[in-house]
């Protein structure tokens, strides 16, 4: 990862202590700059007005649900662009298969991953969908 630009993630996520130990990981490890959404209303606005470089979405939310919030990006050129990583911890086929053909990226089940490994996954991935 170039040092020289720190990325922009927008982490749409209700469970605030899961929220906060993943903000603190990803800015203090991997330098990223973290903006927090708590519904996917505001993860929509944010993402809107922030034009973040990755978004990180659960889908279980209030509001708006992680699947919602999907449509509405993929229905806005200038949002569709933006890498969306689906970060939850439903594991049903049904849900990884709709949530891949609304449009994320990829798909990581929260309880399979320790902080460090989702950490690192997330590293991967800015780079390998953030081109600069």
């Amino acid at each position: 990862m170039d040092k020289k630009r720190r990325y922009k993630i927008l982490l749409v996520e209700d469970e605030p202590g899961f929220q906060k130990a993943l903000r603190q990981v990803l800015e203090q490890k991997e330098g990223y700059e973290v903006i927090q959404a708590f519904d996917g209303e505001e993860g929509i606005k944010l993402a809107q007005e922030k034009k973040p470089d990755l978004i990180l979405l659960d889908l279980i939310l209030p509001k708006k649900n992680g699947f919602e919030v999907l449509r509405f990006l993929n229905g806005r050129p200038e949002l569709a662009v933006i890498p969306v990583v689906v970060l939850t911890n439903l594991e049903s086929g049904n849900d990884i298969e709709r949530a891949i053909s609304s449009g994320a990226k990829a798909y990581l089940i929260k309880a399979d991953y320790s902080l460090d490994e989702i950490t690192r996954r997330i590293a991967k991935l800015v780079e390998e969908y953030i081109v600069d």
